[in-house]
């Protein structure tokens, strides 16, 4: 497969699995509006993936249609980040996931809406959109739990303390990275750091959080070696298209 067929499949799986992981999260949030919320975010997500899947399978170098990549992979084939397919846990788990990753994916669209590749520009440019909003809802819920109860303060940090290990995964900068950047078509994950390291450092001072260095950080997810989380994730995922071979929506 050609380099950028291999770079949009990377981030389409960080959103595809991420969605997923939310959609399993619907009808157990703590309020309504929150559920809804939720919802809306996943399919913020699934849209991207869908995009981004469907500009790969439009290149032709797989040999599969865009329903094809998502539910006929195996686990080993999908590259997305340790961080979006970690379980969901209770709600603090899952805003500071969606904080961790949402303040990464507002620094990757915002660069990537100036690619030279005019498709992933435009891509990028609409989910730059949804990503700002993403990170304005889960910011939120950082600063309103940590800042909140004694109980909540203490469920916060222990999420941050869980996934702060898939942190630095975000910003490897491989070859691959480095053949996009050098082609004007992609953005190294290397230069994202600054811009959130300021605004995680911030936010989190704001709600009077913490965190600390973990070793060993978790990485593998963009060379396929997963936790076991993604495996059973998978199964639920593709169980209706390996079911029906061939099936149509």
């Amino acid at each position: 497969m050609s380099a950028l067929t291999d770079y949009l499949i990377r981030h389409a799986d960080d959103n595809l699995v991420l969605s997923q992981r939310l959609a399993e999260y619907v009808s157990h949030a703590p309020e309504l509006e929150e559920d809804l919320a939720i919802a809306n975010i996943a399919l913020d997500h699934l849209g991207v993936a869908t995009h981004l899947l469907e500009y790969a399978a439009a290149i032709g170098d797989t040999g599969k249609t865009a329903d094809e990549l998502a539910f006929l992979r195996s686990e080993r084939e999908f590259t997305n980040l340790l961080l979006v397919e970690q379980p969901n846990g209770d709600f603090a788990h899952i805003m500071v996931r969606q904080f961790l990753f949402d303040a990464y994916q507002r620094e990757l669209w915002d660069a990537l809406a100036h690619s030279t590749d005019h498709t992933v520009a435009g891509i990028a440019a609409k989910a730059s959109k949804e990503a700002a909003y993403h990170v304005r809802h889960s910011h939120g819920w950082l600063v309103r739990l940590g800042d909140g109860t004694t109980e909540s303060h203490l469920r916060m940090e222990q999420a941050i303390a869980d996934l702060w290990r898939f942190v630095d995964e975000m910003f490897d900068t491989d070859s691959l990275d480095e053949k996009m950047t050098t082609a004007g078509m992609g953005v190294a994950p290397a230069a994202l750091r600054g811009a959130w390291e300021a605004l995680v450092d911030a936010t989190l001072e704001e709600a009077t959080l913490h965190h600390g260095p973990v070793d060993p950080q978790r990485r593998g997810g963009r060379s396929g070696f997963h936790t076991e989380h993604l495996g059973h994730l998978l199964t639920e995922m593709q169980w209706m298209q390996r079911s029906y071979p061939g099936l149509e929506w």
